[in-house]
C-alpha cells in the first residue's frame, strides 16, 4: 500500500467525499451540484493514482437538475453564501455483489409554497466499471446528507440530517423499495451542536462510532465523533472532540471537514476529507478531496491527522514516488466522461460519437447568466492551479452567424463567470467578467482584422486568470485583461469549470429562416493536444426539431463517407478534419479535406483537454 501521497487525491469541484473498497480496487465518489452528468465516480488502486471512471447520473431520464440554480445567501457578518442545488453529499457502499449510492437532490422553490424541495434516493449497480446505474428509488426524508449502513445481521439504516433542525436522524429502511420499516429517530445532535449534517456509521470493536461534520462547510468546518454499544444509541460524544479540523490554525488547507474513514487492504485506516486550499483570501479551486491517516486502536476513538499537501510518511510503509510535475492529476480512460454541461443539458443540441472523441454543440439563446434551461456549454473541471486553455475561431460570414458569440468560459455558477468571446455582430474579441457576490463586473472589447481564424486563451494560475487572443497573422499573444482569482473564490459549494460555449443574444441582424443554420468551427489546444468542434446557430426556436431531424437523416450517409475517406487516407494524419458537406439541402454527399465551414454538416475532433501544463506550488 502506498505510503507516499499528494495531496489533493481529487483536486478542483471534489467536495464531499465517500469512499468504498471493492475487491483491490477503492471507488470514490463527490458532490456535483448542478452540473450534468452528476455524481463522479473516480478509481485507485494505490489511493495515489486516480482515474474518472464514470458517472453515477448519465442519463436525463434519472432525475431533473432544472431546479438547481444557486441562491445568494447573505451572512450577518457581510460575507456572502453561494448555495448551489443539485446533488449534494453522496454516499457510496457495496454490499453482497451490489453498490449502492444514496443522495440528495436539492430542487430550490420547487414546493407549492416556494420552499425547497430535498428529493432523497438511492441507486445501485452490479458492475461499477459499467457505467450502468439504476434509476433512483426515492424514500421519503426531509432532509439532506443520507448515509447507508449495512448491519451484520441483514438490516439496513439511513443515518441523515434533518433540515431545518440539523440534527442527526436515524431509520431502517427496505432497500429495494424504499420504504421506512423503523420510526425515525434523532440519534444525536453532535458535539458543537451548529450545523450537524454529513453522518457516516461504523461498527468496531463492538461499538457503533457515529462520525459527523459540523460548524458549516467554511472556516469552522470539522468532524466529530459519538458512538454506543447499540445501534439505536444513546451516543456518547467523544471528550477530545473535534476529530479534525483547522479552524484556528495557519495551514494552508483549511475548512477540513465532511469525511468518511476506511481501510486499505492491509488493514490500515485512513479518512478522505473535504478541504480547501487557501492563500492570501484565494481558494479558486473551491473544495477538494484530501486523504490522511487515521490511528484507529482497538477499542479507542479514531484520530485524524491534519490534512497536508506534502506527502504523507507511514513508518514501516514502502513508499513511492511523488507525482512528477508534467503528469495529469486524474486520468479520463474515457474522454466524454469528463465532459459536463450546465443543469439538464438538451441533449438534441449535443452529439457526441460512439469514442468519446467527437462532438457537436449547437447554439443556445440561454446564456451563462441564466438561472434555468441550459445554456449550450461543454467543459471540464479545472484540475490543475497552473494550466492553460486555447480555443481557435474559425470565423463565418453570412445571415447565419448573426447574433452568434462564442469563445471560452471560466465558469463557477450563474452569478459567476469570466469569458472571452467572439461576437460576430460587431466583429470585437469580449472579455466579460460577473460577480453577483461581489457586486462586481467588468467588460473589455477589442477590434480585430481577421475575418476567418481567432484564437483565445485563458491561462490560470493560484493568484491570476488571464484573457488573451492571437490573430493568425500574430506570432505572440495580444493580452486582452486579468483578473486577481480572489475575484472568483468565495464561500461556495463548486469550483471552477473550463469551456466552450455559444448563445444567440439579441440581433438586428437575425432572420427568421428554416434553413439549414452553418456550421463555426473551432480548434481546441490544450498542451499540444488539438482538437475541433462545431457549433451551429439557430435563428429560430421553431425551427430546432426541423434542423436537428434533417441531420440525423444523413447520420448513416455521413458515416459512410467517413470510412471512405479513412480507407482511401490510410489514417487521420493525412488530413487535418473530415466532414461530409450537405449540398444546398439535397441528397449529395462529399467528402472534402478542409471543407467547406458554411456547409459542412459535421466535423470530427479529437479529444478535448482543458487541463494545462504546470506543477503545483509547494507548500509545508
Amino acid at each position: 500500500m502506498a505510503s507516499l501521497h499528494t495531496n489533493p487525491i481529487i483536486p478542483g469541484f471534489a467536495p464531499d467525499p465517500s469512499i468504498v473498497l471493492i475487491d483491490d480496487t477503492f471507488f470514490l465518489v463527490n458532490s456535483s451540484f448542478h452540473v450534468f452528468p452528476g455524481l463522479p465516480i473516480y478509481s485507485s488502486k494505490d489511493l495515489l493514482s486516480w482515474s474518472h471512471v464514470g458517472n453515477a447520473i448519465n442519463r436525463t431520464s434519472q432525475l431533473s437538475l432544472a431546479k438547481t440554480e444557486t441562491k445568494l445567501v447573505p451572512w450577518d457578518n457581510g460575507d456572502m453564501v453561494i448555495a448551489a442545488g443539485g446533488l449534494f453529499a453522496p454516499t457510496i457502499r457495496h454490499n453482497k455483489g451490489t453498490t449502492y449510492i444514496i443522495c440528495t437532490n436539492v430542487c430550490h422553490g420547487k414546493n407549492e409554497d416556494g420552499s425547497d424541495s430535498e428529493e432523497n434516493f438511492i441507486i445501485s449497480t452490479k458492475d461499477i466499471l459499467s457505467n450502468e446505474w439504476s434509476d433512483p428509488v426515492y424514500f421519503d426524508f426531509r432532509g439532506i446528507d443520507p448515509s447507508l449502513f449495512f448491519d451484520d445481521d441483514g438490516r439496513v439504516y439511513v443515518q441523515a440530517c434533518a433540515t431545518p433542525e440539523f440534527k442527526i436522524m436515524q431509520f431502517e429502511i427496505d432497500i429495494r423499495t424504499g420504504k421506512h420499516l423503523s420510526d425515525q429517530k434523532n440519534i444525536w445532535e453532535g458535539f458543537d451542536k451548529n450545523w450537524s449534517e454529513g453522518p457516516h456509521m461504523y461498527k468496531k470493536d463492538g461499538f457503533y462510532y457515529l462520525i459527523i461534520a459540523e460548524g458549516g462547510t467554511f472556516d469552522h468546518h470539522m468532524l466529530s465523533a459519538a458512538r454506543a454499544t447499540d445501534i439505536w444509541g444513546p451516543y456518547t460524544s467523544f471528550k477530545n472532540n473535534p476529530i479534525i479540523t483547522a479552524n484556528g490554525t495557519d495551514e494552508y488547507i483549511q475548512h477540513v471537514g465532511h469525511g468518511d474513514i476506511f481501510q486499505d487492504t492491509q488493514s490500515s485506516w485512513w479518512a478522505v476529507v473535504l478541504g480547501v486550499r487557501k492563500a492570501k483570501g484565494r481558494f479558486v479551486m473551491g473544495r477538494e478531496t484530501f486523504l490522511t491517516p487515521v490511528t484507529w486502536k482497538e477499542g479507542c476513538w479514531p484520530i485524524i491527522a491534519p490534512a497536508k499537501t506534502d506527502p504523507i510518511r507511514i513508518d514501516g510503509r514502502q513508499q513511492l514516488p511523488e507525482r512528477s510535475n508534467d503528469e495529469t492529476l486524474i486520468n479520463t480512460p474515457k474522454p466524454s466522461t469528463a465532459f459536463i454541461h450546465i443543469r439538464d443539458p438538451n441533449t438534441k443540441n449535443y452529439k457526441f460519437s460512439k469514442n468519446g472523441r467527437t462532438f457537436s454543440l449547437l447554439t443556445s439563446h440561454y446564456n451563462l447568466s441564466t438561472g434555468s434551461g441550459s445554456p449550450s456549454f461543454v467543459g471540464k473541471r479545472q484540475r490543475a492551479l497552473e494550466g492553460v486553455a486555447t480555443v481557435l475561431v474559425h470565423l463565418v460570414q453570412g445571415p447565419h452567424a448573426a447574433g452568434v458569440r462564442a469563445g471560452l468560459a471560466l465558469y463557477k455558477d450563474e452569478h459567476r463567470h469570466a469569458a472571452i468571446f467572439y461576437d460576430h455582430d460587431d466583429c470585437q474579441i469580449h472579455f466579460a467578467i460577473t460577480n453577483k457576490t461581489k457586486s462586481f463586473s467588468r467588460n473589455f472589447t477589442r477590434k480585430v482584422e481577421s475575418k476567418d481564424k481567432i484564437e483565445l486563451r485563458i491561462s490560470y494560475s493560484e493568484n491570476t486568470y488571464a484573457f488573451s487572443y492571437r490573430e493568425r497573422r500574430m506570432q505572440v499573444w495580444e493580452p486582452l485583461d486579468s483578473i486577481d482569482t480572489a475575484q472568483m473564490s468565495g464561500f461556495d459549494f463548486t469550483g471552477p469549470i473550463v469551456g466552450v460555449f455559444t448563445h444567440k443574444g439579441t440581433s438586428s441582424k437575425a432572420e427568421n429562416t428554416t434553413e439549414a443554420p452553418a456550421p463555426k468551427r473551432y480548434e481546441q489546444q490544450h498542451g499540444g493536444v488539438k482538437s475541433n468542434f462545431h457549433y451551429r446557430s439557430l435563428l429560430k426556436d421553431d425551427d430546432t426539431e426541423e434542423v436537428l431531424d434533417l441531420y440525423l437523416e444523413k447520420e448513416d450517409a455521413n458515416n459512410r463517407v467517413r470510412r471512405k475517406w479513412e480507407e482511401f487516407c490510410g489514417d487521420e494524419d493525412n488530413f487535418d478534419t473530415v466532414e461530409a458537406d450537405f449540398d444546398g439541402g439535397s441528397n449529395e454527399w462529399s467528402c472534402e479535406d478542409g471543407a467547406n465551414e458554411t456547409e459542412g454538416i459535421k466535423g470530427y475532433i479529437r479529444s478535448m483537454e482543458i487541463l494545462g501544463p504546470g506543477s503545483e506550488p509547494a507548500r509545508k
